[in-house]
């Protein structure tokens, strides 16, 4: 049991691939990842969450239309999270690879308030890639965990929720991506309008759900336990298997 949860924990992974449009996930399989997420832990038992289940074509093809605009703090951020060669990014063992951007968001020492202002808006439907189903995770933004400043704790237990929801996807062979932008503040108004959400609810994040049409293969890196645990205080390594 437990090296089947951690080879569960090893594989899950972001699905970027497109998705098969006229698949939609099976009812008794989506029902199981709905269940995973209830068992989430949030803080104090507040499970201040909801899940909004989209997989009505017509209202997936109205969002999907819904145009978005890159910022310039988003294009300077991501920057200093990429590797431009596999051996970078196997040497940093953190972020990711550049060639997954455009190339003019990947130069050194670009103007990126420029190069934002040049981008022309993109639509979801770029990112969400034919997905027949699509969860929107949100929460009220009256509630807060006690105690617990800007909510932290609370939005502890909205990434334990996710993390749920993608063990189970992964269990099920389902594949799954966040889709953090849903959460932006036009892109948000948009979707309310759309799909009657209440004003007190935030969304959080979208998650996209299906079945790839293609199998995708990317190199994925993590940091070695002893390279972010300690022992007893900061000044003494943990050294794994000693």
């Amino acid at each position: 049991m437990e090296n089947d949860i951690m080879e569960l924990i090893k594989k899950r992974h972001s699905t970027r691939a497109a998705f098969d449009p006229d698949k939609k996930v099976i009812k008794n399989d989506l029902e199981k990842i709905l269940e995973s997420a209830t068992w989430a832990p949030t803080a104090h038992n507040m499970q201040n969450f909801n899940i909004l289940v989209v997989d009505d074509k017509g209202l997936l093809e109205k969002i999907g239309n819904i145009k978005t605009k890159t910022s310039a703090d988003f294009i300077r951020e991501n920057f200093n999270q990429l590797s431009f060669s596999t051996e970078e990014l196997k040497m940093k063992k953190v972020g990711i690879m550049g060639t997954m951007f455009p190339p003019s968001w990947t130069e050194q020492n670009a103007d990126f308030e420029k190069i934002a202002k040049e981008t022309p808006p993109s639509k979801l439907g770029f990112t969400m890639k034919d997905c027949p189903t699509l969860l929107l995770i949100t929460y009220d933004k009256s509630k807060r965990a006690p105690a617990s400043e800007n909510d932290v704790m609370g939005f502890i237990g909205l990434g334990c929720v996710m993390e749920n929801i993608w063990l189970m996807a992964e269990s099920l062979d389902i594949g799954m991506q966040i889709i953090s932008f849903f959460a932006a503040e036009d892109v948000e108004k948009q979707l309310k309008e759309i799909l009657s959400i209440p004003d007190s609810q935030k969304i959080a994040f979208a998650i996209r759900l299906g079945y790839p049409v293609i199998t995708t293969d990317y190199l994925r890196v993590r940091r070695n336990v002893e390279d972010f645990t300690f022992l007893n205080g900061f000044n003494n390594k943990f050294i794994a298997n000693d």
